[in-house]
C-alpha cells in the first residue's frame, strides 16, 4: 500500500480528513460515555480523554471516519493525537498506551478496507496519528532556571515508540508526526518511529507537520521554517508540511517558504480560520476551499486538509476544489552543506569563508574555562554573546577538561543557549573527544549541529558505528585525518585517510555535503625540519578534497599553526591571516579561529607577508629566523602607531573616511565627517562617494579572503554610526515644508536577503524629506509586507534585495499584494535589481503601479512625486508605458507568428518507417565512464568550434596583417596547453550514459526503466509552412505499432578542475591561459560528447558497427540518429535535465550536479538523448 501511496502522490493531490474533536464535541459526550464498560471503575475522571473512546465508543469514531471518507478525503487520520504515555498520564491511562493505539488503527483501517472495496480506483489510507505530547525539551518551563527542562529526549523517544508500535500493528499505512513546535520533540519522534518500523519490519512511511506558533513566522521553540527542515532528520520521511495554528490565509506564505528547501512531498491542512474571542472557528467551507485552491494552484502542496473546526463540509468543498489541479512536483535536492540553529547557514562558494568561534572551548579560552569550573555558566554565555555580535557563524562549545565533568557541563551549557535566541540562532559545533558527550550533546540541541569530530583512529567499525549515530540525529561532522598509524602529518597520508573515510562515509548513505575535513592544521616555524612542510601539506590536501571528493567541506583549527610564536600576538594573527588568505582561495570552508582580531591581509607590511609565505610554503631554510629577527625588531605597538598616525591619518578627508570604513574604526569618524561637510560636500555626497566607495571596497576584500565576516560587521557599524552623524544635516538640506508629511512609506528587505545598508540609507533620505517610515528591517516575508501596508494605511511600499533570489521574492510580495486588492506604488531597489526585470516580472504581477528605483539618490524625487497629486498619474503613466515599451521589445520575436493547433498538427505528424527502427542495444542499463582520458579527446576538438567561444570567427574581426598566423598561434597555444593539461591530469571528464526501452504518446516520450516509467516532452512544431508538423518524439515507435523500441540517455562533463586551474593562473597573473582553458574545456565537452555518441552508434548500443571514424562528417552530423539536449528548440525544456539526472543517478556517481535552476556544474557539461531512427532530424 505503501508503494501505491507515493505512485498517487506524485500523479494527484491527495486529499486529508478534518478535524476529529470538533465532531466528537458535537456527540456531547458524559463521563459515563467516556468511561464505558471497560474503564467503569477507573480513579480518574475520563472526560475529555478522546483517545479513550477508540476502545469505549468505537462506533462514533469509525462513524466519523465514515463521514471524512464520503466527503471525499483520501487519507484519515486515527483518534490518537495524545495517545502517548506522557499525556495519557493525565488521566491515569498511561498502561494503555499500545491497547489504545492499535484499537484506533484497527478500527480506522477496518473503515478504510470497505471504502477501497467499494472503488478500487480510489484506494484509502489511514494515517497514524501522533501529537506533540505537550512537554518541551528545547526551552526550559522555568525563566529562573534556564538550564533546566521538563522532558529528555530519551523520554520523547520512548514515549513515541510505544505509540508507534501501536499504530503499525494495528495496521495503518503512515506515521504522521503533527502539529510539531519543538525539533527536539520532532527527532526523538523520527527516530522513534522509525525504530518501531525496522523492528516490525514495516513499509509504513513517515509524514511530519509542524505548527507556525504566531505572527513571528516560527515554531513555538524559536525556529524559522527553514531551519525547521534543515535540522528534521529526513531519510524516513516522505512528506513534511504545516497544519494547525494559521488558517489558509496565513498558511499559504510559509508553504512558499518551505517549497524549494525539500525534495519531499509537502502536506497542509490549516484550520477553519482564526478562532474567535470564544474560542470558534468560523471560516465556511467555501471559503476555506477557494484559499486553498489558490496555493494549490501555485504546485505547493501534494496533500491537504483541515485541522482545528473543519468539518465533512469542509473537506467536501476542498476535494472538489483541488480534484483537477496537479499536484506539486518536488524541488529537486540541492545537496547543499545546510547547518542551523533558530536559523539556517547555508555552506557553499557564495558564503565564502565560515568562521567558528573558539572562544567557548575551555582548551581555547582561559576565562571561558575558569567561568564554567566556578559554576558561573550565566557569564560564559556572554563570551558566546560576544563572539555572536562579532560576527562568529557557528561556535564550537568544548568541555574536555580533566576537572570537569564533561558530559554534565555540555548539556547544561547548551540548556543556557537554547534558552537565549541571540546565541541559539547560529548553529553549534559540538566539540569533544568523548563520544558519550558527544551524543548527549545532540539530544538537547534542536538545530543541526555539526560533531567535532570522530577518525579511523579506533579503525573502521568504532568509525562507521558512529557515524550512523550521527546521521540519526542529522548532524554534520568533522572527520580529522587521523587513521590507526596516528595523526596524518604528510599530503599523501592526509588524502589517504580523507579518500578512505569518504568512501566508508558514501557507502553508509551518509549524505556527503555534511562531511567536513579537517586536514590538520598543525604547527609550523619552530626550527624542526619535519615540521617545514606542515603548512603547505594542509593547503594542498585542501585543494585535493574540494578536487576530489565532490560535496565534502574542508576546516582548520588555525591558531595551531602559530604556537610556535605565543607571546607575540602581532605575528601570529599576521600569520594566520595570510595563511588563511592562501587556504581560503584554494577551497578551505571553515575554521576555528577568533577571525575579529585578524588583520586585513592588505594592511600586512609586505616584507612580513613575504617572510610569512616563505615560512607557510617553504621556500628556503631560514625562513623561521628570518621571521624570528622581523619580530624582534618590529613589536606590534610601535607598528600599530605607526599605521594610526603617520599614515593613513595624513590622507584627504574622503580617504580617511573610506579607511575608517574599511577597518571598522569609528574613533575620527565625526571629525572627518565634519571636515568633509566644512569643504563643500553635502551629507548625501558624503554617504553616497567615501562611504559607499568602502563598502565596495569591502566587499571586494571578502570576496577575495582578505576580510572576515567579524570585520565585515565592524564596517557595517561604521556606516551606521556614519548615517547617524549625517541625518540632521540631511534634514537642514532637505527644506522641510509642511509638518504634514509627504506620506507614509512601508520600507522592507525582501525574505532571504539580510542586506540593508541601501534600505537604511534610503529610509534616513526618505524621512528628511518628510516621509513617514515604517521600516520592517531584513528577511520580512511577503505576508507581513501586505499586513503592514495595509494596518499601517501606507501610501507606497518599497522593496530592496540585494541578491539574486530576492527577484523572485519581489515578484511574489507584488503578487501578494495584487491578491489583498492593494494598488499602492511599488518602489524596487536594491543591487539585484533591473529596470527590465521590474518591467518584464514584477510589474506584471501587479495591477498598481511598480517603479524602479536605481539608487537611494533617487528615491525622495520619485516619492515626492508619486505623493504629488499634480504630478503622479502623469507620472505613472509615463512609467506604465515604459515598461510596455520594455516588454514588447523582449517579446518583438514572437510577434506576428501564425501557427496551428496542436490537433491539426498532428495530423501532419511525421510517419516512420517502422522496418527501420535500430535494433535493441547490446547492453540496457546505466554505463559510468569514470575518468575519461583527455588525450583521446583532442582527435575529436572542433577548432572552428574554438575560434567561435573566442569570438574570433566573425569577418573584420583581425585587421593586423598576419590576422591567419595569430590564429594559428592560439591555437597552437591551446594545444601545448591540453597536451600539459592532460599529461599532468589536471582536470578531468566523465560520463554516464544508459540505455532504455521506449515508445511514444503524442509529444511524449515514455521511458521504462524495470517497473518505473519516466515521461520526456518534446514539444510539436506549429508551423503551418512546414512539411511536417514534428516532434521528436515520432522518431520513437508508438505504443500501438507493437514495435519495441529505445532512446539513450547521457550526461557528461569535461570541466572538473577548470575553476580551480583557471584560478590558478589568473593568481599568477597569467590570464592568457585562464581564458583558454575555460574555453578549452566547452570544447572538451562537445568533443566528449561527440566521440561518446560515435561509440554509441558503433559499439554500445550498436545499431551503426560498420560507421568509420570520419571527423569531418561528424561535424556536419552525417552518421545515423541525433543528440539533442535540454534546451534546444526541439526539446526547450531544461528542467527535462532533472529526469535524465534521476534515471543515469548522475549526481551519486559523478561530480556533475544540477542547480535548481537546472544548470549543470561544472559548466563544461552536457546532457541529452539519443534518438537511433535512421530518418530521425532536429
Amino acid at each position: 500500500m505503501k508503494s501505491d501511496l507515493i505512485h498517487i502522490l506524485s500523479k494527484r493531490i491527495l486529499v486529508l480528513d478534518g478535524a476529529m474533536g470538533t465532531l466528537i464535541q458535537k456527540h456531547n459526550l458524559t463521563e459515563k460515555d467516556y468511561r464505558g464498560e471497560e474503564f467503569k471503575d477507573h480513579n480518574l475522571p475520563l472526560k475529555g480523554c478522546k483517545d479513550v473512546l477508540n476502545i469505549t465508543q468505537p462506533t462514533i469514531i469509525a462513524n466519523i471516519h465514515n463521514e471524512y471518507f464520503k466527503a471525499g478525503a483520501d487519507i484519515i487520520e486515527t483518534n490518537t493525537f495524545n495517545a502517548n504515555k506522557l499525556s495519557l498520564a493525565d488521566y491515569g491511562l498511561s498502561h494503555m498506551v499500545y491497547d489504545i493505539n492499535k484499537a484506533s488503527a484497527k478500527l480506522a483501517s477496518e473503515v478504510a478496507k470497505r471504502w477501497t472495496a467499494t472503488d478500487s480506483k480510489k484506494p484509502r489510507f489511514v494515517a497514524g496519528s501522533i501529537g506533540p505530547t505537550g512537554k518541551m525539551a528545547s526551552l526550559s518551563a522555568d525563566v529562573n532556571c534556564p538550564d533546566i527542562r521538563n522532558i529528555s529526549y530519551d523520554e520523547l523517544y520512548e514515549a513515541y515508540n510505544e505509540q508507534a508500535l501501536g499504530l503499525i500493528d494495528g495496521g495503518v499505512n503512515l506515521l504522521l508526526i503533527e502539529t510539531v513546535f519543538d525539533t527536539i520533540n520532532a527527532k526523538a519522534a523520527v527516530a522513534a518511529c522509525a525504530d518501531a518500523i525496522s523492528e516490525r519490519s514495516s513499509d509504513v512511511k513517515i509524514m511530519v507537520s509542524f505548527t507556525i506558533s504566531d505572527g513571528s513566522g516560527r515554531t513555538l521553540s524559536g525556529q524559522t521554517p527553514e531551519a525547521f527542515i534543515a535540522s528534521l532528520p529526513t531519510d524516513s520521511v516522505i512528506c513534511i508540511g504545516l497544519n494547525c495554528s494559521l488558517g489558509a490565509d496565513l498558511m499559504k506564505e510559509y508553504l512558499f517558504r518551505i517549497k524549494d528547501e525539500t525534495n519531499l512531498f509537502i502536506s497542509a491542512y490549516p484550520n477553519a480560520g482564526m478562532p474567535d474571542h470564544h474560542g470558534h472557528y468560523n471560516e465556511s467551507p467555501q471559503k476555506m476551499a477557494e484559499k486553498i485552491k489558490r496555493f494549490a494552484d501555485e504546485g505547493l502542496i501534494n496533500i491537504v486538509g483541515g485541522c482545528c473546526g473543519s468539518t465533512p463540509e469542509h473537506i467536501a468543498d476542498i476535494a472538489e476544489a483541488v480534484k483537477d489541479v496537479n499536484p506539486r512536483f518536488p524541488a529537486i535536492s540541492k545537496k547543499q552543506t545546510i547547518i542551523a540553529g533558530l536559523e539556517p547557514l547555508v555552506i557553499g562558494k557564495e558564503s565564502n569563508f565560515i568562521n567558528i568561534g573558539e572562544r567557548t572551548n575551555v582548551s581555547g579560552s582561559s576565562k571561558f574555562a575558569n567561568l564554567i569550573r566556578e559554576n558561573k555558566f550565566e557569564e560564559a554565555l556572554a563570551i558566546a554573546h560576544e563572539q555572536v555580535e562579532n560576527g562568529a557563524q557557528i561556535i564550537d562549545v568544548s568541555m574536555d577538561d580533566a576537572m570537569l565533568d564533561a558530559k554534565e557541563c555540555m548539556v547544561k551549557f547548551l540548556n543556557y543557549i537554547g534558552s537565549d535566541p541571540k546565541v541559539a540562532r547560529i548553529p553549534i559545533m559540538v566539540d569533544s573527544s568523548k563520544w558519550d558527550v558527544i551524543e548527549a550533546a545532540l539530544k538537547c540541541i534542536q538545530g543541526k549541529a555539526i560533531v567535532n569530530s570522530i577518525s579511523l583512529k579506533e579503525g573502521e567499525t568504532a568509525f562507521i558505528e558512529k557515524a550512523k549515530r550521527i546521521m540519526r540525529y542529522n548532524a554534520a561532522i568533522v572527520v580529522m585525518a587521523f587513521d590507526e598509524e596516528g595523526q596524518a602529518v604528510g599530503f599523501e597520508h592526509k588524502i589517504k585517510v580523507a579518500e578512505r573515510a569518504y568512501n566508508l562515509l558514501k557507502k553508509i548513505g551518509f549524505p556527503l555535503q555534511d562531511v567536513i575535513f579537517d586536514l590538520n592544521v598543525l604547527i609550523i616555524g619552530t626550527g624542526m625540519t619535519e615540521h617545514n612542510d606542515y603548512a603547505m601539506n594542509f593547503i594542498k590536501a585542501v585543494k585535493w578534497v574540494k578536487e576530489y571528493l565532490p560535496l565534502a567541506k574542508t576546516s582548520g583549527g588555525i591558531s595551531n599553526l602559530s604556537f610556535a610564536f605565543r607571546g607575540n600576538d602581532y605575528i601570529r594573527e599576521a600569520m594566520h591571516s595570510v595563511f588563511l588568505y592562501h587556504a581560503i582561495n584554494t577551497g578551505l570552508d571553515m575554521g576555528i579561529v577568533n577571525a575579529g582580531k585578524l588583520p586585513i591581509y592588505d594592511d600586512i607590511p609586505k616584507e612580513l607577508v613575504k617572510l610569512l609565505e616563505n615560512l607557510i610554503f617553504n621556500k628556503n631554510e631560514n625562513a623561521a629566523n628570518a621571521l624570528i629577527d622581523f619580530a624582534k625588531n618590529n613589536n606590534r605597538k610601535a607598528k600599530t602607531n605607526n599605521n594610526s598616525i603617520n599614515t593613513w591619518r595624513n590622507e584627504s578627508f574622503d580617504k580617511r573616511l573610506e579607511y575608517s570604513l574599511i577597518h571598522g574604526i569609528t574613533n575620527y569618524l565625526e571629525t572627518d565627517i565634519n571636515e568633509a561637510l566644512n569643504n563643500g560636500n553635502t551629507a548625501l555626497n558624503i554617504i553616497e562617494e567615501p562611504m559607499m566607495n568602502g563598502m565596495k571596497t569591502v566587499g571586494t576584500l571578502f570576496g577575495q579572503g582578505k576580510m572576515f565576516l567579524p570585520q565585515i560587521v565592524k564596517s557595517a557599524r561604521v556606516m551606521k554610526q556614519a548615517i547617524n552623524i549625517l541625518k540632521p544635516y540631511i534634514e537642514d538640506e532637505n527644506a522641510i515644508e509642511s509638518d504634514s508629511g509627504n506620506g507614509k512609506i512601508i520600507l522592507a528587505t525582501v525574505k532571504g536577503d539580510v542586506h540593508d545598508i541601501g534600505k537604511n540609507i534610503a529610509s534616513v533620505i526618505l524621512a528628511c524629506n518628510n516621509f513617514i517610515i515604517i521600516d520592517l528591517g531584513i528577511m520580512v516575508s511577503a505576508n507581513k509586507i501586505v499586513e503592514s501596508a495595509i494596518t499601517e494605511k501606507a501610501d507606497m511600499v518599497g522593496l530592496s534585495g540585494l541578491i539574486t533570489p530576492s527577484l523572485d521574492e519581489m515578484i511574489h510580495v507584488a503578487g501578494e499584494m495584487q491578491a489583498a486588492g492593494l494598488t499602492i506604488p511599488i518602489l524596487i531597489s536594491g543591487a539585484a535589481t533591473s529596470e527590465m526585470h521590474t518591467a518584464a516580472k514584477i510589474a506584471t504581477a501587479y495591477n498598481g503601479p511598480v517603479v524602479y528605483v536605481k539608487d537611494a539618490s533617487q528615491a525622495a524625487h520619485i516619492a515626492k512625486t508619486l505623493s504629488d497629486r499634480k504630478l503622479n498619474q502623469k507620472f505613472i503613466n509615463e512609467n506604465f508605458e515604459k515598461q510596455k515599451h520594455l516588454r514588447e521589445s523582449l517579446s518583438e520575436r514572437n510577434q506576428g507568428k501564425l501557427s496551428l493547433s496542436l490537433e491539426e498538427a498532428r495530423k501532419n505528424k511525421v510517419k516512420i518507417d517502422i522496418s527501420l527502427i535500430p535494433p535493441a542495444p547490446k547492453h540496457k542499463g546505466v554505463f559510468l565512464i569514470e575518468d575519461q582520458p583527455i588525450a583521446e579527446l583532442i582527435p575529436y576538438l572542433n577548432e572552428k568550434a574554438f575560434y567561435h567561444e573566442l569570438d574570433m570567427n566573425r569577418a573584420g574581426r583581425f585587421v593586423i596583417k598576419d590576422a591567419e598566423e595569430v590564429r594559428n598561434q592560439i591555437w597552437l597555444d591551446a594545444l601545448s596547453l591540453l597536451q600539459k593539461v592532460a599529461e599532468n591530469k589536471l582536470i578531468k571528464a566523465q560520463a554516464v550514459y544508459g540505455f532504455f526501452e521506449a515508445y511514444s504518446e503524442n509529444e511524449d516520450v515514455i521511458v521504462l526503466n524495470n517497473s518505473d516509467k519516466t515521461s520526456f516532452h518534446f514539444p510539436r512544431n506549429l508551423d503551418p509552412h512546414k512539411t511536417h508538423n514534428q516532434s521528436i518524439a515520432d522518431y520513437i515507435a508508438s505504443k500501438g505499432s507493437n514495435q519495441k523500441d529505445h532512446i539513450g540517455l547521457f550526461a557528461i562533463t569535461a570541466g572538473i578542475g577548470v575553476d580551480e586551474l583557471a584560478f590558478q593562473f589568473e593568481k599568477e597573473g597569467d590570464l592568457y591561459n585562464s581564458l583558454i582553458i575555460k574555453v578549452l574545456s566547452n570544447c572538451l565537452a562537445e568533443a566528449f560528447s561527440e566521440m561518446l555518441h560515435y561509440k554509441v552508434r558503433k559499439e554500445y548500443w550498436g545499431y551503426s558497427p560498420e560507421e568509420a571514424f570520419n571527423i569531418e562528417a561528424f561535424r556536419k552530423n552525417n552518421y545515423q540518429g541525433i543528440r539533442p539536449a535540454p534546451g534546444y528548440p526541439c526539446c526547450p525544456d531544461h528542467s527535462e535535465k532533472k529526469k535524465i539526472f534521476e534515471m543515469l543517478n548522475v549526481e551519486n556517481t559523478t561530480n556533475m550536479k544540477l542547480t535548481e535552476n537546472y544548470m549543470i556544474m561544472p559548466l563544461a557539461s552536457i546532457c541529452g538523448y539519443y534518438f537511433g531512427h535512421p530518418e530521425t532530424r532536429v
